[in-house]
């Protein structure tokens, strides 16, 4: 996936809950939280509600594509 194209697309569904399939052949689900040139960080909810989301950051140049739920790219 082109790295700008992977950017706006992301930068679009910020806030949103997105699927991200990296190269390695990992899914990543969780919220966009923040999109730069280079990298976005996703908040991955954990199991128990009281406690904070899990924060991890994706590089663009790692990402084979991104899905957007329906209930979410309908919102």
């Amino acid at each position: 996936m082109p790295l700008q194209h992977a950017e706006n697309l992301l930068r679009r569904y910020k806030g949103q809950t997105v699927a991200i399939k990296m190269i390695s052949g990992a899914l990543h689900e969780g919220r966009v939280a923040e999109v730069t040139n280079d990298f976005v960080e996703m908040l991955e909810p954990v199991a128990g509600q009281s406690q904070e989301p899990l924060h991890f950051f994706l590089l663009f140049q790692a990402i084979e594509s991104v899905e957007v739920p329906k209930a979410s790219a309908s919102s």
